[in-house]
């Protein structure tokens, strides 16, 4: 029987293993981040929760990590004309997305219902579930100033130093219970290697998760998203250092050690087992660079077969 597979993910980092787990024999439920969800234009943009989506339907322009494949930038162009800031690079197909959702969003519907409704209009068989309706924004506070991650990350590139991370929202934030229910029913959990401080720390931040995680924790494993303490992409390990946190594998089984206790690691990190398990947690050694779909296919069917819970 096919087992029920649920991942906690967020986009780029996260879009890889996700769309492996989803070439394997299992019942798939995506949990997504919503902590850089970020209104433009009066559009309101979800990058995890579309990444996950474009790559589950193989739309995703894997060159950049994000966006639609071959999309055109007519709408940005003639924002461009009108005076307005372009630095969130919206294709014309990805702009569609953020205007349907919006215009649900008016209408009455829950971010639950459009993302459900948005699968079937792509033809994606997993659940892809955000983790909660309510509004949580990751801000990073720098040296000068605080800014929301995408603005941070996208519009300045990451230059000023970080100084801190907030989670706008996360402490009243509802869980939703959707995940809260994948979770409890799954065989397998798994954290993706997204950044652990903007893809997953914000849904780690709502109580009901992690709640619902820690009383699951034997069937939870983390994949490490850093080998030899640098990020595989983006900025991880830049944020980890900032928080306080040991930036490579042994910090990052610190960091899930209450919500896990089983973390996947790359070889080249075989050097971190041992204080790995002296966190009482079971370290699982193989490749995790992601370079292809047999990468991606490989690296799933490991966690699904290897890890023992």
């Amino acid at each position: 029987m096919s087992k029920n597979i649920t991942i906690l993910a967020g986009g780029t980092g996260s879009v890889k293993l996700v769309r492996g787990i989803a070439s394997q024999d299992c019942n798939l439920t995506v949990v997504s981040n919503v902590g850089d969800n970020y209104w433009l234009y009066g559009m309101y943009v979800c990058p995890d929760i579309d990444t996950i989506i474009y790559g589950l339907a193989d739309l995703l322009d894997y060159e950049r990590g994000w966006g639609i494949k071959n999309d055109t930038f007519n709408f940005l162009r003639q924002m461009e004309v009108f005076g307005e800031e372009t630095w969130f690079r919206i294709g014309d197909r990805d702009a569609s997305t953020h205007l349907i959702r919006t215009n649900m969003l008016k209408n009455g519907k829950n971010l639950s219902d459009i993302t459900k409704w948005m699968c079937e209009k792509f033809a994606v068989a997993a659940k892809i579930i955000p983790v909660t309706d309510n509004t949580i924004e990751t801000r990073i506070i720098t040296n000068k100033g605080e800014l929301h991650l995408q603005e941070y990350w996208v519009k300045y590139r990451g230059k000023d130093k970080v100084e801190g991370i907030q989670y706008v929202g996360a402490d009243k934030a509802r869980p939703n219970p959707a995940a809260v229910n994948s979770i409890h029913d799954s065989d397998l959990v798994i954290l993706a290697p997204g950044n652990p401080l903007t893809s997953i720390g914000p849904m780690l931040q709502i109580k009901g998760i992690r709640k619902e995680l820690s009383k699951s924790k034997k069937k939870v494993v983390a994949v490490s998203p850093l080998i030899t303490g640098k990020a595989i992409s983006g900025p991880a390990a830049h944020y980890m250092e900032a928080a306080g946190i040991e930036a490579n594998a042994f910090g990052l089984a610190k960091m899930y050690s209450d919500v896990c206790s089983n973390v996947v690691i790359d070889t080249k990190d075989k050097s971190l087992a041992k204080k790995i398990e002296d966190l009482n947690m079971q370290v699982y050694e193989t490749k995790i660079t992601m370079k292809n779909k047999q990468d991606e296919s490989a690296l799933a069917s490991f966690i699904l077969h290897q890890v023992r819970v």
